[in-house]
């Protein structure tokens, strides 16, 4: 395995969210732009993982695979859908370490086919981020999938607050992941702050 990586992880989608958040302490940050031009999601991806190697933090590029073997990047994340239309040779041979997510036992199937980096598994609680055709997975999930997945980082994702976040490193996560509960806190670097401090204590 590669170094440990951080468990907080919050994901944000805009190169001035990422600054925000290191600034903040994160070390380990996933971008992921939805209906911007071509030419603004470039220059985000780029922006931002200029940002993170001057941090010495982790960027994960979210989808945008072709930009993220353009780019250089490190990380590259897919959801389901996503590894449908994705080059996984190409993705390989540009040497890309891929997190894939996954919801149920044959999407953690088709994940590990992949030889995936990392494996995210949510929601672990209801979230608000989008509707959902899965049923909140618990914490008990948790300790299967990292059974079944081995010494590959386990990121949990779905409703997740600082205390629910420690909940889920206790029960066998090795990485927390957060959308809402940082970027619409009222301070959000306050809020990462508690959550660095949270989930650094429970890693």
């Amino acid at each position: 395995m590669t170094h440990r990586l951080d468990p907080f992880y919050p994901v944000v989608d805009s190169a001035d969210w990422v600054r925000r958040m290191l600034s903040a302490g994160a070390r380990l940050i996933q971008l992921r732009v939805k209906d911007k031009p071509a030419d603004v999601l470039r220059a985000d991806v780029r922006t931002s993982l200029d940002l993170c190697a001057k941090a010495g933090a982790n960027l994960v590029v979210n989808d945008y695979w072709e930009i993220a073997i353009d780019e250089k990047a490190q990380f590259l994340h897919l959801g389901q859908e996503d590894l449908d239309g994705a080059d996984i040779g190409a993705i390989r041979r540009a040497g890309l370490k891929l997190g894939v997510s996954t919801h149920t036992h044959d999407e953690l199937d088709r994940a590990l086919s992949f030889g995936p980096h990392h494996v995210a598994l949510g929601p672990i609680w209801p979230t608000i981020l989008k509707q959902m055709p899965f049923a909140p997975q618990g914490l008990e999930r948790i300790g299967e999938w990292k059974r079944l997945i081995g010494d590959r980082p386990l990121v949990a994702i779905g409703g997740l607050n600082p205390d629910r976040a420690r909940q889920c490193l206790q029960a066998g996560a090795d990485i927390v992941a957060v959308v809402n509960d940082v970027t619409g806190a009222a301070d959000p670097e306050a809020r990462a702050r508690e959550w660095i401090e949270a989930t650094r204590e429970a890693a």
